[in-house]
């Protein structure tokens, strides 16, 4: 039996939903935010809903009372009136598990209760012995130490062996297929085959020919068979990069495939069962892709049974000098030019800037460094310009402030301090709205610089 906790100022909804959703879910019913924490506390469940209602005088406090509910290690789901969609939307950007429409949807609401069960149960499996190194000499391998990267590790860990869903999301060169590899490589089904594939990258007329195969004849063009990527997983795992790309009607059949666990070539009635485990990976916003209409809902909730998000660069800058030197190893032995570190300012200039690009942009840049290096060590110089130009204090109170370059270090200063006060004084948030690093927020706007140190709005943001 499935266990929810259910927080409504509706005394109807209970009966209402335990009725509808049938007997294998019990809802326990509470109507106060105080009643509702006793009952977390003392109760197991497997999921949460709240229900926020509509727009009126009451909703903000709900609203508040949701996200603070969201941080809980309890899978939560947002019921709302179509009045609250977008308040609703955000909530699942900020962790909440789903969305429901009010009056719910029955169908919607126990497949998304369905799934939160699911990954609650995955969240209780016990943890093994340590599988990961900080660092690697494979690039096959995860590398980092940080915070970020410890947790995704200890969820790659729980998931190896478990055929579930997983759906991976990151920024571009995070290193979404690097995880999937690690899930397949330390799983039960390593030593099978890994098939990776980015659907971005096939046309959308030739894409289910690519995953399902077609027969000789199936279309125009075809001189024979062809086996599609689904089939020659076959044991091991799919890789489905950038899911957002399907179309609808890709969308369709690959929910049908991972409902019926079968499929079958173009052109051809056999039925093939799917002996592989998929493994879904995106860099956009699916819940806001669903919430425009661009996404289906109920494959959304198919394939985010487990949720491992690959952090950026900018959010573990204590991982940059362990991937560098990784790099530097690597690309030494691929030009054949032994290297043997960074200096400290080359070093310095790596773990200030913003990466864009992630991981990927800067093995770009140790790369180049590797070429153009006419020693052992990496130094400043051999770092690209924009590295270099982040480095020079723009704030030189020496600069006449009527030159140019006076000018330039005001308005630098000037978006810096813009950027923190519209994020409440929260700099890391200022700083990728700016696309920099923290780092460099911080020199653009130190306390002990002379030009801000009679800053009044400097000092009540440092003070914030």
């Amino acid at each position: 039996m499935i266990r929810v906790a259910l927080y409504s100022c509706d005394h109807t909804l209970q009966t209402l939903l335990s009725g509808a959703l049938g007997p294998e879910f019990q809802f326990v019913h509470m109507a106060t935010e105080e009643g509702f924490k006793r009952l977390l506390s003392t109760t197991g469940c497997d999921a949460l809903v709240l229900d926020i209602g509509e727009m009126d005088d009451n909703s903000t406090p709900r609203v508040e009372f949701a996200k603070r509910m969201i941080v809980s290690r309890i899978d939560t789901i947002i019921m709302a009136d179509d009045s609250l969609r977008s308040t609703a939307t955000e909530l699942v950007r900020l962790g909440a598990f789903g969305y429901s429409r009010r009056p719910p949807s029955i169908r919607d609401l126990k497949m998304m209760l369905l799934r939160a069960h699911d990954q609650s149960a995955l969240k209780k499996v016990p943890q093994p012995s340590p599988l990961f190194r900080d660092e690697a000499n494979s690039c096959d391998m995860l590398i980092g130490s940080s915070t970020r990267m410890r947790n995704v590790y200890d969820l790659v860990r729980r998931v190896t062996n478990i055929n579930a869903s997983v759906l991976i999301t990151g920024e571009s060169g995070t290193g979404k297929e690097l995880i999937a590899s690690a899930i397949h490589n330390l799983g039960n089904r390593s030593g099978r085959p890994f098939v990776a594939v980015s659907c971005g990258a096939i046309p959308e007329t030739l894409i289910e020919a690519e995953l399902f195969g077609h027969d000789k004849g199936a279309f125009t063009g075809t001189v024979g068979a062809r086996v599609g990527l689904m089939e020659q997983a076959g044991d091991g795992t799919l890789f489905l990069d950038e899911i957002g790309e399907l179309s609808q009607a890709t969308q369709v059949k690959l929910l049908r495939v991972l409902q019926q666990r079968e499929f079958s070539r173009l052109g051809s009635n056999r039925l093939i069962p799917l002996r592989a485990r998929i493994v879904f990976a995106t860099h956009q916003d699916l819940s806001d892709m669903v919430a425009q209409g661009r996404f289906r809902q109920d494959l959304f909730y198919r394939i985010n049974v487990m949720h491992i998000e690959a952090p950026s660069l900018q959010d573990r800058p204590e991982d940059i000098p362990v991937l560098a030197q990784h790099f530097l190893a690597k690309y030494s032995e691929t030009y054949e030019k032994p290297m043997q570190g960074f200096q400290p300012e080359a070093l310095s200039l790596l773990q200030s800037h913003a990466w864009p690009g992630n991981v990927r942009e800067l093995e770009n840049v140790v790369q180049r460094a590797i070429i153009l290096s006419s020693g052992s060590m990496i130094e400043q110089e051999d770092l690209p310009e924009v590295l270099r130009e982040e480095g020079v204090v723009s704030i030189d109170t020496f600069l006449p402030p009527d030159s140019f370059e006076g000018q330039l270090r005001d308005y630098k200063v000037k978006l810096a301090l813009a950027a923190v006060r519209e994020n409440n004084g929260n700099k890391t948030l200022a700083a990728r709205s700016l696309r920099i690093s923290r780092a460099y927020l911080h020199r653009l706007i130190r306390q002990d610089d002379p030009v801000l140190a009679g800053n009044e709005e400097y000092r009540s943001l440092e003070s914030a």
